[in-house]
C-alpha cells in the first residue's frame, strides 16, 4: 500500500497558511486581551484578516495562492479544524464536574430552566419567522429550528470560565452556580444538535430514529456520571507520561470515530472522552499536570486556528446583514436574560445578584462557534446565519465580561453575598469534592 503525499510546493503553501493563521489568531487575541475581552474574540479576527471582509476582498488572487493553492488544501486545513473542535471539546470534558448540592440545587434548578428551556420555548416563533433566510442547504425544517433555540439559549463554560478566573472569583457562590448549570443546560443542548446532524444527514425525522439518538447520547453520559460517581479507585501504580498521553489519545481517536459510525457527532464523543480519562485518573496525582500540558499545547495551536479559520469563512461585506443580526442578538439576549429573571423571582436572591446571572448565562463563547461550525458543515444553516451566530457568540461574551468586572468594582463582595439575608445560600461542588 502507498499513500498519496503533497508535493513541496504543497507543503510550502500549507505551512503558510497555518503560520499566518496562527499568527493572526495570536496577535488579535493579544490585541482585545488589552480590552479584557475574551481571547476567542481577538482569534476569530485573525482569521477574518484573511477572508472576505478584508485582504480576500482586497487581493483575492493573492489570498488563493495560499489559502487555495491546490484542490485538497481545504480538506488538509479542515483536518486541522477538526483537530481543534475535538481537542477543544476533550479538554471541556476534562474539566467538566457536575455536582448539585441539596443546598443550591433550587438555584441551579431556576437558572438552568430560566435560561434553557424558556428561552428555547420563546425561540421557535422567531425560528420561523427568520427561516427564509436562515435555514441551509440541507433545507431540513426540524434541524434548522433545533439549532436555531441551541443558539438562543447556549451559554459557554470556557469563556465563563476563563472571566471568572481572570477577575479572581473562581470558587464562590455566584461562580459555581453558573458552571453547574451551564454544565448541565450544555449536556442537554449537545444532545439536541447531535439530534439535529442526524436529522439533517438522514434527510428524516424517523420517530424511532430520533429517540435512539437521544437514548443514546444521553444514555452514554448517565453511564459515564454513574461510572465515575461509583468508580471507587483509578488506575493502580504510575504511569508514564508518554503512555498516558498515548492511551488518551488511542481513546479520543477511537470513541470519534466509533460513535461517528453511529451518528453521534465528534464533539459530544471527545467530550465524553474527556469525562471519563477525568474519573479514570482521579488517583493519579499527575494526570491534572500532565492534561493542563495537552490543554496548553491545543489552546496554542489546534485552537487558535480552529478558531482563526471560522473567522476567515465569515463575510460581512456579503453574507450579512446588519437587521438580521440585531433581531437575532436582541431576541437571543432578551429571552435568556427574561428567562433566567422570571424563574429566579422564586429564590431570595437579591435583585443584583439575579440581574448579573442573567447576562452571564448570555456568555455564548466556545459552546456558541461549535454551535455555528457544526451545524453549517452539517448544512442545516445558512452562511448568513452562520455569521450572525458567530458575531452574536462575541458580542454575548464581551457584554459578560465587561458586566462582571463592573459589578465587582461596584461591590467586591458581589459575588459571595447572593441572598437578601446577606448569605450565600449557595454551596460549592469543589468544596464537596
Amino acid at each position: 500500500m502507498s499513500l498519496e503525499t503533497l508535493k513541496d510546493q504543497e507543503v510550502f503553501v500549507t505551512f503558510l497558511a497555518l503560520a499566518l493563521l496562527l499568527a493572526g489568531a495570536y496577535i488579535g487575541g493579544k490585541i482585545v486581551e488589552v480590552f479584557r475581552a475574551p481571547k476567542v474574540i481577538g482569534e476569530i479576527l485573525g482569521g477574518m484578516l484573511f477572508g472576505g471582509t478584508f485582504l480576500y476582498h482586497f487581493f483575492p488572487s493573492a489570498m488563493e495562492a495560499v489559502f487555495q493553492a491546490y484542490p485538497q488544501e481545504g480538506k488538509v486545513l479542515n483536518l486541522v479544524y477538526q483537530l481543534g473542535l475535538i481537542f477543544l471539546m476533550f479538554c471541556s470534558g476534562f474539566n467538566t464536574q457536575i455536582e448539585v448540592g441539596k443546598e443550591n440545587r433550587r438555584i441551579i434548578s431556576c437558572v438552568f430552566i430560566g435560561a434553557t428551556i424558556l428561552p428555547m420555548l420563546g425561540g421557535i416563533p422567531f425560528a420561523f419567522f427568520m427561516k427564509e433566510h436562515f435555514i441551509g442547504e440541507a433545507g431540513n425544517q426540524l434541524s434548522f429550528v433545533l439549532v436555531f433555540i441551541i443558539g438562543v439559549a447556549i451559554t459557554s463554560i470556557p469563556v465563563i470560565s476563563k472571566i471568572f478566573f481572570d477577575m479572581g472569583v473562581m470558587n464562590t457562590p455566584f461562580t459555581n452556580t453558573v458552571l453547574t448549570a451551564s454544565t448541565l443546560q450544555d449536556l442537554c443542548l449537545w444532545i439536541l444538535l447531535n439530534l439535529a446532524t442526524r436529522v439533517a444527514e438522514t434527510g428524516t425525522a424517523n420517530p424511532l430514529d430520533m429517540a435512539l439518538v437521544v437514548i443514546l447520547t444521553l444514555g452514554m453520559f448517565v453511564v459515564a456520571k454513574l461510572f465515575t460517581d461509583h468508580l471507587p479507585f483509578g488506575y493502580h501504580g504510575k504511569v508514564k507520561a508518554t503512555d498516558f498521553y498515548t492511551i488518551s489519545f488511542v481513546a479520543l481517536f477511537l470513541v470519534c470515530a466509533l460513535l461517528c459510525r453511529v451518528g453521534i457527532n465528534i464533539m459530544y464523543s471527545a467530550f465524553l472522552v474527556g469525562y471519563l480519562v477525568k474519573a479514570i485518573s482521579k488517583r493519579d496525582e499527575a494526570a491534572k499536570g500532565r492534561m493542563e500540558a495537552v490543554s496548553n499545547f491545543a489552546f496554542s495551536f489546534f485552537v487558535p486556528v480552529y478558531f482563526a479559520l471560522v473567522g476567515i469563512q465569515l463575510n460581512l461585506l456579503h453574507h450579512f446583514s446588519f437587521a438580521r443580526f440585531a433581531l437575532f442578538f436582541v431576541v437571543a439576549f432578551g429571552l435568556e436574560a427574561i428567562g433566567t429573571i422570571l424563574m429566579l423571582q422564586f429564590t431570595n436572591l437579591r435583585k443584583s445578584v439575579i440581574g448579573n446571572f442573567a447576562v452571564t448565562m448570555n456568555a455564548r463563547g466556545g459552546p456558541g462557534i461549535v454551535l455555528a461550525t457544526v451545524a453549517y458543515a452539517s448544512k442545516i444553516i445558512s452562511i448568513e446565519f452562520f455569521t450572525v451566530l458567530i458575531l452574536t457568540t462575541m458580542l454575548s461574551s464581551m457584554i459578560a465580561g465587561y458586566w462582571l468586572r463592573y459589578q465587582q468594582k461596584k461591590d467586591p463582595e458581589i459575588f459571595h453575598k447572593l441572598t437578601k439575608e446577606g448569605g450565600d445560600g449557595v454551596s460549592t461542588h469543589q468544596e464537596k469534592a
